[in-house]
C-alpha cells in the first residue's frame, strides 16, 4: 500500500511542477532539464568503457557537502568515471559545468520505470546519496541489482518518520543502504534502535570542504579596500526576514563597523529597497566594476551589497563577525564557511536542526537572535571582546575535519572487495 501511495505522490508532484512551469522559473528548469533524459543519457554514455560511480545531491548545499568525497574518489580511483545528479535547479544550474564529474544531469523523477531505466543505462558500480536523499524506487532498484549504496553526512532525529510506530515504509528505505555514515552519536543510536547496524560515526564532510575553501581563499580587492582596517560584519545568504532585523541594527549601531551583505537571492528591487531603508551610506559591488569608479573611495561607504554569486566563502576572511541568514523560516545556511575564519556567529532562532549550530551555541561561539533588540544585546557584548568566541569557532572546525577519510575507508571496503 505504501509504495502505491508513494508513487502516486511522485506523479502528483510532477503534475504540480508542470502546472507551475509557465509561471515559475525553477519549475520550468525542473521540467526542461529532464526532457528526453533517457535518450540524452544513453548518448552521453554510448562510448564509455570505464566503471561508473554515481553521486546524487539534492541541491547546491548537499553538493558542497559531497564535493570533498567526489574529489577524493577521483584522486583514489582515476580509472572510474563519475556521474553527478541533482534534484533541484538551484544545484544543477550552478554546478552543471563542474569539472570534477564526467557527466552532470538532473535526477529523473523517482518512478519505477525511470529508476529501472536509469540504473540499467548507467550500471553504476557504487552509488553515493548525500545527506537527506531517500528515493524509494531508485534504492529498491539498486538493491535488486546488487549495487552498493552509501549515504554520508546523514543526520537523524527522533521526530523523523523512520522512528515512528507507523514508519515501517520509511524504515525499509534505510535497509537498502550498504552503509550509512552519520554526523553524531544520536544518529548512530537511533539507527541501531531500529536494527540498522551498518553505521559509522564519521562526522560532517562540510568541515573538510570549508577547510579546503579557507586554505584556497581568493583575495577580493573591493572588499579589502572597503574594510579599511575597520571591523566588518559579513552577512551571508540574507533573506528579507533577516534584513528586517539587520537594517534597524545597522542604522542604530554607533561604533565603527563596516557591513558586507550577500543576499541569498540577487533581486534588484530588494537590494534597492534595503538601500533606501538604510541611514548609512551603501554601494553595490557591481557599481565598483565601472571603469570610471575610483576604488579608493570605497572606504567612504558603510555598507557593501554583493550583487553576484560565488564569492561569499572568500568574503568571510575580511570579517570579524558573521550573521548567517535563513534561520527565521527558510533554513539556516552554511555557518561553517564563516566559523573556519574564527569569529562570533549570529543567526535567527530556528537553528535546532543544524548540528553545527547547536554545537557552537552550546560552546558560546554562536548566538541565536529573534529580533533587533536581541541582536543589539548579543552583538554589543561580542564587539567589546570577541576573543573567546573567535577561537572557539576556529577550533571547532579544525577538530572536526576528517569525515572524508572515513567515507573513503568504507569505499575501499566496498569497491575493492
Amino acid at each position: 500500500m505504501f509504495p502505491g501511495f508513494y508513487n502516486a505522490g511522485i506523479a502528483i508532484y510532477q503534475v504540480l511542477v508542470r502546472a507551475a512551469a509557465p509561471f515559475n522559473k525553477k519549475a520550468r528548469q525542473w521540467i526542461d532539464g529532464r526532457r528526453n533524459w533517457s535518450d540524452n543519457l544513453s548518448q552521453k554514455l554510448a562510448n564509455n568503457k570505464n566503471p561508473i560511480v554515481w553521486f546524487h545531491a539534492a541541491s547546491l548545499g548537499e553538493f558542497e557537502q559531497g564535493r570533498p568525497v567526489i574529489e577524493a574518489f577521483r584522486l583514489n580511483y582515476p580509472d572510474h568515471k563519475i556521474l553527478l545528479t541533482f534534484f533541484s535547479p538551484s544545484g544543477y544550474e550552478v554546478r552543471k559545468n563542474y569539472d570534477g564529474a564526467d557527466w552532470v544531469m538532473y535526477l529523473p523523477a523517482d518512478t519505477p520505470h525511470n529508476a529501472r531505466t536509469f540504473v540499467a543505462t548507467v550500471k553504476p558500480v557504487l552509488v553515493f546519496f548525500i545527506k537527506y536523499e531517500f528515493w524509494f524506487n531508485y534504492l529498491r532498484e539498486l538493491t535488486v541489482t546488487n549495487i552498493p549504496v552509501i549515504s554520508f553526512s546523514a543526520i537523524f532525529r527522533p521526530d523523523q518518520l523512520f522512528f515512528k510506530p507507523y514508519g515501517g515504509f520509511y524504515r525499509k528505505l534505510l535497509t537498502y543502504f550498504s552503509h550509512i555514515l552519520v554526523q553524531n552519536q544520536e544518529s548512530v543510536d537511533l539507527l541501531k534502535s531500529i536494527g540498522v547496524n551498518s553505521v559509522t560515526l564519521a562526522g560532517d564532510t562540510r568541515f573538510d570542504r570549508v577547510a579546503q575553501v579557507a586554505s584556497a581563499k581568493k583575495d577580493i580587492p573591493v572588499a579589502r579596500l572597503f574594510k579599511e582596517q575597520k571591523p566588518v560584519l559579513v552577512v551571508g545568504s540574507a533573506w528579507p526576514d533577516d534584513m528586517d532585523v539587520l537594517i534597524p541594527f545597522i542604522n542604530q549601531f554607533s561604533q565603527p563597523l563596516k557591513v558586507i551583505i550577500a543576499p541569498h537571492e540577487i533581486q534588484d528591487h530588494d537590494i534597492e529597497k534595503w538601500r533606501r531603508e538604510l541611514i548609512k551610506s551603501s554601494i553595490r559591488f557591481s557599481q565598483t566594476q565601472d571603469s570610471a569608479f575610483d576604488l579608493f573611495t570605497l572606504a567612504e561607504f558603510d555598507v557593501l551589497f554583493i550583487d553576484n554569486v560565488g564569492m561569499l566563502s572568500s568574503l568571510y576572511q575580511y570579517g570579524e563577525f558573521a550573521y548567517i541568514g535563513g534561520a527565521f523560516k527558510q533554513g539556516l545556511h552554511n555557518i561553517l564557511e564563516a566559523a573556519t575564519f574564527g569569529m562570533p556567529l549570529f543567526f535567527g532562532p530556528e537553528y535546532q536542526k543544524f548540528q553545527e549550530a547547536v554545537d557552537l551555541v552550546k560552546e558560546g561561539a554562536a548566538f541565536p537572535i529573534g529580533n533587533t533588540s536581541e541582536l543589539n544585546a548579543a552583538f554589543d557584548k561580542e564587539y567589546q571582546d570577541r576573543s573567546v568566541s573567535s577561537s572557539v569557532s576556529r577550533r571547532y572546525v579544525q577538530r572536526n575535519v576528517g569525515a572524508t577519510a572515513q567515507v573513503m575507508e568504507v569505499v575501499k571496503q566496498l569497491i575493492d572487495k
